[in-house]
């Protein structure tokens, strides 16, 4: 999946990117409207996603214009403004959705597959991650093991993905409290343990193997055994 991210806060910019780019998509970055107005109409892109409050030219006018121009490409309106108003005019400017910041990566990932998989009509990747008999769902935030359904709340599910994405290898904690905290730089490891815990508890108890495994020391790691 390609994507145009309009953002001007370029620390967010970077962390959303290096994000998308971990879910295996290619995204272009604009800091401002005037940018992102070139780029849409230079090049192709599955989805747009755009701040509201941008230097030149703001989300408004330049959703505006790209719809009065017949760029027919998805909009993800993503902004710190989260009135009613806010919104409506974001809709009315001819955005498809519109999501408040701050906000939880798997919620923005799995918004994105539903604009694009709505646009195209057909799956032209998959919206789901699996990883032994476990499978999570990004459209509908659902995990099921062996065909039992679990619940997880937000973070649990973030936590999850996050390991599933990165299979193979050893996550550490200060990775995940950078990647799955919501830009926050640094969090008590004692946190981190807590969740795992919580996914322990559903993820593993009562399955004959376990899947969430810990590096003492170090962070954790999936392994089917």
């Amino acid at each position: 999946m390609k994507v145009l991210l309009i953002e001007d806060e370029q620390k967010t910019a970077q962390s959303i990117k290096s994000w998308l780019e971990e879910a295996q998509m290619t995204v272009e970055c604009a800091f401002d409207g005037f940018t992102g107005k070139r780029l849409a109409t230079l090049n192709e892109y599955d989805i747009i996603i755009s701040d509201i409050i941008l230097p030149k030219i703001n989300g408004i006018d330049l959703c505006r214009h790209f719809r009065e121009t017949g760029i027919k490409t998805p909009i993800l309106m993503l902004s710190a403004l989260s009135q009613p108003e806010d919104k409506v005019a974001g809709l009315n400017a001819g955005a498809d959705d519109y999501l408040s910041k701050p906000f939880h990566f798997q919620e923005l990932l799995a918004r994105l597959y539903a604009l694009v998989r709505r646009s195209t009509q057909q799956p032209a990747f998959s919206a789901k991650l699996t990883f032994a008999d476990l499978e999570l769902n990004l459209d509908t935030l659902e995990v099921w093991r062996s065909g039992v359904k679990i619940t997880l709340t937000p973070r649990e599910f973030a936590l999850l993905e996050y390991l599933v994405r990165n299979q193979g290898r050893v996550v550490p904690k200060a990775e995940i409290s950078e990647r799955v905290w919501n830009l926050i730089p640094e969090i008590n490891t004692n946190v981190i343990e807590v969740y795992v815990g919580y996914l322990r508890n559903k993820i593993d108890k009562g399955f004959e193997k376990r899947l969430i495994h810990t590096h003492f020391g170090v962070g954790y790691y999936l392994k089917n055994e």
